[in-house]
């Protein structure tokens, strides 16, 4: 009989209200809540547009030595978007995900299983990772660092769980800065098309109010989930005192994250599918260019601190059996 907590997905007010003062019960009743619909909201698919999205990411701050890794473990791992598409891409040849949410877990699962990809999975704490020591070739993680209260714990087991010679790679982390820019730019799409889609002429460009209201409070509690933003040679000297070799943070999106994020807001505002695969190819067409932007010009001109996107690696020490 397994023994795995079971997804909660819908939570009662006396849960949520005590989640508000506990960032992990926090992340389980959020990502629970997410779990049937995060793909969708975020944009999420296993084919080749994530595949590249994902295996470019790992070259921008890994390279392409290694590969392919034997066994790879993601930390808060989500419906598997990293890991997934990272094997899929011949990054690793087997996986493990792992989960503070039982629901988002599941989901992982279920998307290995269609992908028909050797992985399994554990609901467990970054901070205490339920596997012996050195078990992995790699360690990924994407937008999970900043989700977790210690990092510099959670890195000390990332590199337990590491064999000697293992790399680890986190992406998709904000920085102090394009957080800050990020979400002033997402709260005032949110207020502009909410009530711009008030008057006649435009209701149907609005959600229903009930949508809306369970948004507003879901965004409430991402707050809370919400624990860290970085700045990269913070990052950098927390892999460090963590014990990795050769620690290294890289950064991306600036122009793109501000377009990224007004687009991901207004998608969210508005009803599903009321946008179509046109739209969707505009604002994915959009964000390579800017992205291109950013990597071949703005990032030899713009401070690293000022992109939106942090990703960190390092190496654990020792001889590589």
């Amino acid at each position: 009989m397994s023994t795995e907590p079971l997804p909660n997905p819908h939570a009662t007010a006396e849960e949520v209200e005590a989640a508000r003062h506990d960032a992990k019960l926090a992340n389980v009743l959020y990502h629970d809540w997410e779990a049937g619909s995060y793909d969708d909201k975020w944009s999420i698919s296993y084919d080749e547009r994530c595949i590249t999205y994902a295996a470019d990411r790992f070259r921008l701050v890994a390279g392409e030595t290694g590969w392919p890794y034997g066994r790879a473990l993601e930390l808060g791992s989500g419906t598997g978007f990293f890991l997934l598409n990272l094997m899929q891409a011949g990054v690793a040849t087997s996986g493990s995900v792992t989960d503070l949410s039982p629901g988002m877990v599941q989901a992982a699962l279920r998307n290995a299983e269609h992908l028909g990809l050797d992985v399994d999975g554990r609901v467990a704490d970054a901070e205490r990772i339920p596997y012996d020591d050195g078990t992995f070739d790699l360690v990924v993680g994407h937008a999970v660092l900043h989700h977790i209260p210690d990092v510099e714990l959670a890195l000390r087991e990332v590199l337990r769980v590491l064999k000697p010679g293992g790399r680890f790679v986190f992406a998709g982390e904000p920085t102090r800065i394009g957080d800050a820019y990020a979400r002033r730019l997402g709260a005032a799409t949110w207020k502009a098309t909410t009530t711009l889609t008030r008057l006649p002429v435009l209701q149907g460009w609005r959600r229903p109010q009930a949508e809306l209201d369970e948004s507003s409070r879901a965004a409430a509690l991402e707050a809370v989930v919400d624990i860290h933003v970085f700045d990269p040679a913070e990052l950098e000297d927390t892999a460090r005192r963590a014990g990795a070799m050769g620690a290294t943070v890289v950064t991306e999106e600036f122009s793109a994250a501000m377009l990224g994020w007004p687009v991901r807001t207004f998608e969210a505002a508005v009803p599903p599918g009321k946008l179509g695969m046109g739209w969707a190819m505009f604002a994915y067409r959009s964000w390579q260019r800017l992205s291109w932007l950013d990597q071949n010009v703005l990032s030899r001109v713009v401070p690293r601190a000022w992109f939106y996107n942090a990703l960190v690696t390092g190496t654990k020490g020792g001889p590589v059996g």
